[in-house]
């Protein structure tokens, strides 16, 4: 990999995922040193297992939402001597070390500031369950900046990004909705971003920890209040 992974920081947010913690953990670790796992207030043992797993772990007393996890994740990475790379990856299993490491190839050409994982592209799209599907196409493309921005997977969760991102990123929207801010964020801060086929892993598991169609309404209804609120 054309990057010196003792400059990248994977961020990994977490909620009641003990069951599957230690093996993303120790995937990650494998190749990146520095994993810090942000337990969401979870019910169970995940910051236990993480933290033996070999990730740096940051807890919030209470459940805050994956927006608000990133967030505190990416603070205290950045906050680390030589941190210059950035990445969020869900913790239930469903996205690849190999996905990551293409991500940041992509990323050190250097000519953009964050890349962002597509499952639309390429032989992924079939593996995407139909309902899911028509709710992340529809979140896309009503959207303005993922339109603006040639986006076709605005909430695809595997994201690689530099610096430069790292030190403007605040996100505000706690929940899921956080992935339609990201996407806001990118347009008004004018970073350059290029997306990267990506395949998820659709387990029982990451499916049964999945978002109903009503959350994807709200997602989409979310990002357009926040679109009203910052006129």
């Amino acid at each position: 990999m054309g990057i010196d992974t003792s400059s990248v920081w994977i961020i990994v947010p977490a909620f009641n995922e003990a069951q599957v913690i230690g093996d993303v953990i120790a995937d990650l670790r494998s190749v990146f040193a520095r994993v810090v796992c942000v337990d969401d207030g979870s019910r169970d043992d995940t910051a236990d297992v993480a933290l033996r797993a070999g990730a740096h772990v940051v807890s919030h007393p209470v459940n805050l939402g994956q927006g608000a996890a990133i967030q505190t994740g990416v603070e205290y990475a950045r906050r680390q001597p030589g941190a210059a790379v950035f990445a969020t990856f869900d913790a239930d299993g469903q996205h690849r070390l190999k996905d990551v490491v293409s991500m940041m190839e992509r990323l050190s050409r250097g000519d953009v500031d964050i890349v962002i994982g597509t499952r639309f592209t390429g032989s992924t799209i079939n593996q995407t369950p139909p309902l899911k599907r028509l709710i992340l196409r529809a979140a896309a493309s009503l959207s303005p900046s993922s339109r603006r921005l040639g986006l076709t997977d605005a909430h695809n969760g595997l994201r690689v990004f530099g610096r430069s991102v790292a030190d403007e990123l605040n996100l505000t929207m706690s929940g899921m909705s956080h992935a339609s801010e990201f996407i806001a964020l990118i347009d008004e801060n004018h970073w350059r971003v290029a997306e990267e086929p990506v395949e998820i892993l659709y387990t029982d598991y990451s499916l049964s920890k999945g978002q109903p169609l009503l959350n994807g309404v709200n997602i989409v209804f979310d990002g357009f209040l926040r679109g009203r609120m910052r006129r």
